[in-house]
């Protein structure tokens, strides 16, 4: 289908939408679809009425161009006027067609954020908490609640592994690029040489799946529970507060001791369990369609090295997208937004180039 004929079904449809919605013969259940589709073509048909008026001002400068005849004046008036028009068009269709884009069903999702220390010891574990902290300082920037599930900590500030849940507007189509190994560069507190050491972490980031989403039967949990452990193995509680679930079919497993309700840590360890069963169906679909994934920023492979922070030298660079930022200090407290959107424009036109 062509773009002209792409831009012609997305208004015919949201014309329709509104005259289905404005007849009353419809049930709650509809009505709420309805609007949420009208809703979401909305910005799309204002993108598209832009570049329809920007096309019909340059069809009448190009005529007023054509009469203009000997009159220097109104044929420079013109000119400029189908220059300036054009200069627009670029722009305005480009930013049609990304909006076209197949959407990926999972970006207006909250999100599941795992840390965990790779290699590197103590080292890779205190990065691994300063991730976590990156994460948080950019999640309260966007106005999205951060919410710690589950953390292992070392005894020392740093975290083996942390799990938190990110709730808001669009929270995984900002974070997704984020899943992979990220590499730090810098010389420990406990290093008397003041030599470099170079640790690594690794972060994924899974859209948070409601019931209609993963189906889960109670017949396929192991559910266990035990008393949860803080940092150098002393009790937080004396009472079989943290939870064990294991998912028989696909051997995966969640555990939550962060709270001190059982309750409350089971429906943690269920809301990661679903988070990670949903991942594991993306990833599938995603190894189905793995030959044009190869274009795309990153291929979801949770070991790819994604990322390194080198603290002697102050920068960050992204190897996905061979972006380097002098301004990592910054980055760590939290302003994302460049790379962020570095990578989503990255994303945005791989997928273009593979419909064109």
């Amino acid at each position: 289908m062509s773009l002209e004929e792409n831009l012609k079904r997305v208004q015919d449809r949201h014309e329709e939408l509104s005259a289905l919605m404005s007849t009353g013969d419809l049930s709650a259940d509809d009505i709420q679809k309805m609007s949420k589709e009208y809703s979401d073509l909305g910005p799309i048909v204002e993108a598209i009425n832009a570049l329809d008026k920007v096309r019909e001002d340059l069809n009448d400068a190009q005529s007023l161009l054509a009469d203009a005849g000997d009159d220097p004046e109104m044929r420079e008036l013109a000119q400029a006027e189908v220059q300036e028009l054009k200069s627009q068009l670029p722009d305005l269709e480009r930013q049609v067609q990304v909006m076209l884009l197949p959407k990926d069903e999972a970006d207006d999702k909250n999100a599941i954020l795992e840390v965990r220390a790779g290699t590197g010891g103590d080292e890779a574990a205190l990065f691994a908490a300063d991730l976590m902290r990156m994460y948080q300082r950019f999640a309260e920037a966007q106005g999205w609640k951060f919410e710690l599930m589950d953390v292992n900590e070392t005894g020392i500030g740093g975290y083996k592994e942390a799990m938190a849940e990110i709730s808001g507007r669009a929270v995984f189509a900002k974070l997704k690029f984020e899943s992979g190994v990220h590499r730090v560069q810098r010389v420990p507190e406990t290093e008397s040489g003041g030599r470099i050491h170079t640790s690594a972490a690794t972060v994924a980031v899974l859209p948070e799946a409601e019931d209609v989403d993963i189906q889960v039967r109670t017949e396929d949990l192991r559910i266990d529970t035990y008393r949860a452990q803080g940092a150098g193995g002393q009790h937080v509680n004396t009472t079989d507060s943290a939870v064990r679930i294991v998912h028989e079919p696909s051997g995966i497993v969640v555990q939550c001791q962060d709270g001190r309700s059982q309750h409350k840590n089971k429906e943690k360890a269920m809301t990661m369990l679903r988070a990670k069963l949903y991942d594991h169906q993306r990833q599938e679909l995603d190894r189905e369609r793995s030959e044009s994934r190869k274009g795309q920023v990153g291929s979801g492979d949770r070991s790819e090295r994604i990322r390194t922070y080198n603290f002697p030298q102050g920068r960050i660079t992204d190897h996905r997208i061979n972006l380097t930022l002098h301004k990592l200090d910054r980055v760590l407290e939290g302003d994302l937004n460049e790379l962020v959107d570095a990578l989503t424009a990255e994303d945005q036109a791989a997928r273009l180039a593979e419909l064109a």
